[in-house]
């Protein structure tokens, strides 16, 4: 059952961000969307992947998750 996490990626500052980071998660087949939030600096992401899948797709994108809800 597909559920959502927000990852705290306090490094985000512009659409760039915002790109490469939903880029590298949409990559991720457990993952079915994503919302990145540059003002809170958080991403949303809704699906099955595990919390490493989405941890090691953020830090592919080249961003820290800081912490995770």
């Amino acid at each position: 059952m597909p559920e959502t996490r927000t990852y705290s990626v306090p490094g985000m500052s512009c659409e760039h961000c915002r790109t490469a980071i939903h880029g590298e998660l949409a990559q991720v087949a457990e993952v079915e969307t994503v919302t990145v939030d540059l003002e809170a600096k958080t991403v949303a992401v809704t699906g099955t992947a595990t919390d490493d899948v989405v941890r090691a797709a953020i830090d592919e994108a080249g961003y820290d998750v800081a912490g995770v809800s």
